[in-house]
């Protein structure tokens, strides 16, 4: 399995810069890894945030087209039942929470636990970061609207606490547009990443960062693409 993945690995293309040209999209990376069945498994764990991002966004009318990689575009377009993995955990009490926020949750806590089953150190700590940025950006818009922040936390019990979220929160705050903030945010990312990465270690943890790269570069070229839409 080793000689297998060294070879998955060392055939990947190379990734530019944020905001470089995209080598191979998210769902050519999932073929690119799909016999190796533990690869898969992880990867479409990372990836599976994009899809139900764009699914958001969807639903919330602020698309009109997803690209998904992992869901089916009726899952992607909330005609379909999304997979199992992603049902709402059962609550022991009643929460204000929006179904949007309890399909996070799901999410947050399935990729969490996969990544401490396989051992995936990057997984556990990705989710951990990803989960406290999503809820530091979540309480930043409470405040802002007048809403009780508490209301809108997901899996708040495995945010990283030890990552310093306020200069990227203030520079949210201070965007002068939506999309000057979302790129602010996938900087955030993309920088993360750098910290996190297993360069060079051959091991499932360096397939799974080059999927969160893949993931933020497609990500940056929508933003690109929307300005373009925006300003013809």
């Amino acid at each position: 399995m080793q000689i297998a993945r060294h070879f998955y690995i060392t055939t990947l293309p190379a990734l530019g810069e944020l905001g470089s040209a995209v080598p191979m999209g998210l769902a050519d990376l999932i073929e690119h890894v799909g016999e190796h069945r533990q690869l898969r498994e992880q990867v479409e764990a990372v990836v599976l945030l994009d899809d139900l991002i764009q699914r958001e966004s969807l639903l919330a009318g602020e698309i009109e087209e997803v690209e998904p990689a992992v869901l089916s575009q009726p899952q992607a377009r909330g005609e379909a039942p999304l997979p199992e993995t992603l049902a709402p955990p059962q609550a022991s009490e009643p929460s204000a929470s929006l179904e949007a926020d309890r399909l996070w949750e799901s999410y947050f806590r399935y990729a969490h636990e996969l990544g401490r089953m396989k051992g995936s150190r990057f997984l556990v700590e990705w989710v951990r970061f990803e989960v406290a940025l999503r809820n530091g950006l979540a309480k930043a818009r409470a405040r802002r609207l007048g809403l009780e922040e508490k209301d809108y936390l997901v899996a708040a019990d495995l945010g990283e606490a030890d990552e310093d979220l306020s200069p990227l929160l203030s520079e949210w705050e201070a965007a002068l547009t939506p999309l000057a903030g979302l790129r602010a945010v996938i900087r955030a990312r993309w920088s993360w990443i750098e910290r996190h990465d297993a360069w060079f270690s051959f091991s499932v943890d360096e397939v799974l960062a080059y999927a969160a790269r893949v993931m933020l570069l497609e990500q940056w070229r929508r933003t690109e693409e929307k300005e373009e839409a925006s300003s013809a």
